[in-house]
């Protein structure tokens, strides 16, 4: 037999439902497990919900009734001392209800928790909120132990779906109706409207019935529940479930099975048998752990027996008369630590689902999520770790969900199916404060000015109107007034000092030319923009158009000119290798030769080369070239046509790089973020100079740096836009374009207007009523800067040519090839003789020689000489009416048609008169004679050997 005792309020509807289902585990488990050895005795003791009261039955029943375990306590406050008294007597102390998360810090052995942490459910009240996107939540809570328990977990819960925890509610249990109506009055004067509840029914029961009657469960609001009320909620009396109408709670599950719907029928019989007089008391999921805790307890004390002897408690070596307190005289359990283990080791299927401890407490992973309307609450989903929010449990899904629209229609507070968004702007609450920067320049954007008569401010400007524009398309009116920021020396004013007040709560937000910065946003939110965005660099133009005798050699750049030359020689190079041994137009003379291959090159300019091409290798090179030179004369003549005709307005500075190099001075727009931009560029700060307007940049720029002006100016684009309208004709905008996300409008962290106004925006600069606002402070701006893009370099480049190049010297170096080796393989006889070194050059001379001359196999040598023979032959036969021509000389095939012995030079051949040598050519000499005649037309016969 094993002692157990029961701590609880047996005088509380609470009390009594779970010590019902505690005597009914005993009498159930027994009877269905007659073969048992042990049994558990229960002895009961009344802690009438004080906390001083269970400290004290807790110790009587370790101390006097030498007790193996201790069920309960009912509430977290009550197993404060409990939980170290059982640490000490070494006796399991295991509750069913007591769940607040502050008890797991103790880190004590003996604490077993038969239920759900209250932190295991704070990550479905997060993904609530998540789901429907509320970026801030108010945390009311009860101030005590239970209530505290929750808040860190909850806290980091919600700041992990970047919800933040706008304000902490905190209500004693002891509190008066008075103090909790004032509370809650409190509450209304803020902006948001997503309440996260975690107390118990006697003191939730009292706010939600106050909050009901004050309009805080109207259109508009949200109420989370915790599992504290939701769980109990069949405790709560009409008109209390009357008032929390449209709140959404979370709720332990519970399996259904075919034994817990039977043991409810057996547990209200009994009830209504043993409490005749309650009326209105119904099972909750506390009930069902008190009959798995007190099941456990058994099968653990039965395997503990199985394994060694219980014995009884140990009292202390020090006498009990010398003991000051009781606590000196408590005894040590020696059975304790077996018992734990085997109760810690216990698993099985229970009434409230699988019984399972981890950590020395139950485990359950999924919660219901319930919508309290009429008379209890109705399910409109589940959350389970892996899942998320799902609306059926059956339905399977391979990743966690956050939508809303997977849970079931909700009936929210004020009887409305509209999803509020979590915030409002109370009606006492005063206007709010938006800081605007006073500007001395680029009024465009925002501009102050002050009546001197009246003393009143008026603030206009492109950034006024499209904020205006914007709150006046959200459905609610959110009450404002601008105040003027000024800088306190009279200067244009620091804007991340202006924006870091907003974090500071001095301002409500801020409108102007604010541009969104990554080190700004660490404090402040920002809206969408609503502006282009990037900076640039702005510098002077000069007419390039020049009336210079050089001018014609600006349309290519060097490095394309020495390219094209290169080609032009590399191509004549080419054309004269593959025409020199077949074709009359490339042969004699050395110079004649490099003549006739250049001017054949340069002649295809303008394609009036008369130079014949008889070579199928050449002609394929010189149709390539012929297509590049096409394209490169075409470009060259389209580019100094524009030099020439059209006005050439080129920046005085192309790269930022120069500036560097060269000391120049640089400008830029006083009090903003640019200042920091050109120093991380590596500008020298004495070389920054810094303006308020546009008219001062202009006279800047027109003193130079030489005397203390600037050479190049750095600014965003939209001031760009405005300096470019007034000076369009002398300034221009250069690459390169640093970017920035544009002018966007400034809240504090976490702000409920941030997503609001940025969709806001959206609609508005969509619409119509952006041009309008556009056209009326930007209008002429826009029209004169768009006439000035940026200007880039007008000669044209290797980099645009380099493919043609590419292709015809691929081209040329083929062609080059294959004849290089069909003409290698024509003299491979030349190569069979000895290997000496001597030979070797001797062969290279042989083929250089072979190379120079003419290829009398060519047929275009047989043409020549078959007319040649045909004119001689004919000469004496000339038609009637014609004589022979008698003055003409010979023409350049007479001359090559006898050269065999005699190189170009006119050097005799080594070779002369050897016919035996089979590697050279021999042909015999042919007198030719030629008729001369002179004024005096005396005719000679000459002979001649043609060289």
């Amino acid at each position: 037999m094993e002692d157990l005792s029961n701590a609880l309020c047996e005088e509380t509807e609470f009390g009594m439902m779970s010590l019902s289902c505690i005597n009914m585990a005993l009498s159930e488990f027994y009877s269905s497990h007659g073969n048992y050895k042990t049994r558990l005795v229960l002895t009961s003791r009344d802690s009438n919900r004080d906390v001083v009261a269970a400290a004290s039955a807790g110790l009587d029943l370790i101390k006097n009734g030498q007790v193996q375990a201790i069920l309960g306590p009912e509430t977290s406050m009550e197993a404060n001392f409990m939980i170290k008294l059982g640490d000490k007597a070494q006796v399991p102390i295991v509750t069913f209800s007591a769940s607040s998360a502050s008890l797991t810090s103790f880190h004590t052995q003996y604490f077993v928790r038969a239920t759900q942490n209250d932190s295991s459910q704070v990550a479905a009240i997060s993904a609530l909120v998540q789901a429907y996107q509320w970026r801030e939540a108010v945390l009311v809570y009860v101030d005590d132990e239970y209530g505290q328990g929750i808040i860190p977990f909850l806290n980091d819960a919600l700041q992990a779906v970047d919800t933040r925890v706008s304000y902490r509610s905190v209500i004693s249990s002891s509190a008066s109706n008075d103090k909790i109506e004032a509370e809650l009055y409190k509450l209304m004067t803020m902006q948001t409207r997503v309440f996260i509840a975690h107390m118990l029914p006697s003191l939730g029961s009292r706010v939600f019935s106050i909050a009901k009657r004050i309009g805080m469960m109207s259109e508009g609001f949200v109420w989370i529940m915790t599992d504290s009320m939701t769980n109990l909620l069949s405790s709560l009396n009409n008109s209390v479930v009357d008032s929390m109408q449209g709140l959404l709670g979370v709720k332990s599950y519970v399996p259904i099975t075919k034994e817990l719907e039977e043991f409810q029928v057996r547990w209200k019989r009994k009830f209504q048998q043993e409490n005749p007089a309650v009326v209105g008391v119904e099972l909750n999921v506390f009930g069902l752990r008190a009959y798995d805790a007190v099941v456990a307890l058994a099968m653990a004390a039965e395997n503990a027996v199985n394994s060694t002897n219980f014995q009884i408690f140990q009292n202390p070596k020090s006498d009990s008369a010398n003991s000051t307190t009781d606590l000196d005289s408590i005894g040590v359990s020696q059975s304790g630590p077996v018992f734990l283990q085997a109760l810690l080791k216990t698993t099985f299927n229970g009434l409230s689902g699988e019984f399972r401890l981890i950590d020395r407490q139950l485990q359950s992973s999924t919660f219901q999520i319930v919508n309290i309307n009429g008379n209890g609450a109705r399910r409109v989903g589940y959350w389970t770790p892996d899942r998320g929010l799902v609306r059926n449990l059956k339905v399977s899904s391979g990743h966690s969900t956050t939508n809303s629209s997977i849970l079931g229609t909700i009936i929210w507070p004020g009887d409305s199916t509209s999803i509020p968004k979590g915030w409002e702007i109370p009606t006492n609450e005063p206007k709010m404060r938006i800081a605007v920067p006073v500007k001395y320049g680029f009024t465009q954007f925002v501009k102050v000015t002050t009546d001197s008569s009246t003393n009143a401010t008026t603030i206009t400007g492109y950034c006024i109107s499209v904020f205006d524009a914007v709150m006046k398309s959200l459905p609610y009116v959110v009450p404002y007034e601008f105040v003027p920021y000024p800088d306190p020396n009279g200067e244009q004013p620091n804007y991340g000092d202006m924006i870091y007040q907003v974090s500071l709560g001095k301002f409500g937000a801020v409108v102007g030319d604010t541009t969104i910065r990554a080190d700004r946003s660490k404090n402040v939110d920002f809206t969408l923009p609503y502006t282009e965005s990037g900076v640039s660099m702005i510098v002077p133009i000069k007419d390039n158009k020049s009336n210079s005798a050089w001018v014609f050699l600006k349309p290519l750049t060097w490095d394309l000119w020495a390219t094209s030359g290169c080609f032009f020689v590399f191509i004549g190079f080419v054309v004269w290798v593959l025409e020199h041994r077949i074709n009359e137009d490339f042969r004699g003379p050395p110079a004649y030769q490099a003549g006739t291959s250049f001017w054949f090159s340069f002649s295809t300019m303008v394609f009036a080369h008369r130079e014949r091409v008889v070579s199928n290798l050449a002609r394929f090179v010189v149709i390539i070239w012929c297509f590049v030179v096409l394209i490169l004369t075409q470009s060259y003549t389209a580019s100094l046509t524009s030099l020439l005709t059209v006005q050439q307005l080129q920046p005085t500075v192309t790269d930022m790089h120069e500036l560097i190099k060269n000391r120049e001075n640089v400008g830029y727009q006083k009090g903003t973020f640019v200042y920091d931009l050109l120093i991380g560029l590596n500008f020298d700060k004495s070389k920054l100079i810094a303006y308020r307007s546009v008219e001062e940049c202009h006279e800047l720029f027109q003193k130079g740096t030489a005397k203390g002006g600037i050479a190049a100016a750095f600014d965003e684009v939209p001031y760009l836009r405005i300096f470019l309208a007034k000076y369009c004709s002398k300034y221009t905008m250069v690459d390169p374009t640093f970017e920035t996300a544009g002018f966007g409008f400034v809240f504090p962290r976490y702000s409920p207007l941030v997503p609001e106004v940025s969709k806001a925006i959206l609609k508005v600069t969509e619409g119509e009523k952006m041009k309008d606002i556009e056209n009326a402070w930007l209008g002429e701006e826009n029209t004169c800067a768009n006439s000035s893009p940026s200007v880039s370099s007008s000669s044209l480049g290797l980099d645009s040519f380099w493919g043609l190049f590419l292709i015809a010297g691929v081209a040329s170096t083929l062609a080059l090839l294959i004849f290089a080796v069909m003409f290698v393989y024509e003299q491979r006889n030349l190569f069979k003789t000895s290997d000496s070194e001597s030979s070797k050059w001797r062969k290279i001379r042989d083929l250089a020689r072979i190379f120079n001359q003419k290829d009398l196999t060519s047929h275009t040598f047989k043409k020549g000489k078959l007319h040649e023979e045909s004119g001689i032959q004919g000469h004496d036969q000339s038609p009637i009416g014609t004589s022979p021509c008698t003055h003409c000389y010979p023409s350049p095939s007479s001359y090559d048609h006898s050269f065999t012995f005699y190189g170009e030079q006119g050097t005799p051949s080594p070779d002369h008169g050897n016919r035996n040598n089979p590697n050279v050519q021999v042909t015999e000499e042919i007198d030719v004679v030629i008729e001369l005649s002179n004024h005096s037309q005396e005719q000679q016969r000459i002979p001649e050997d043609i060289p």
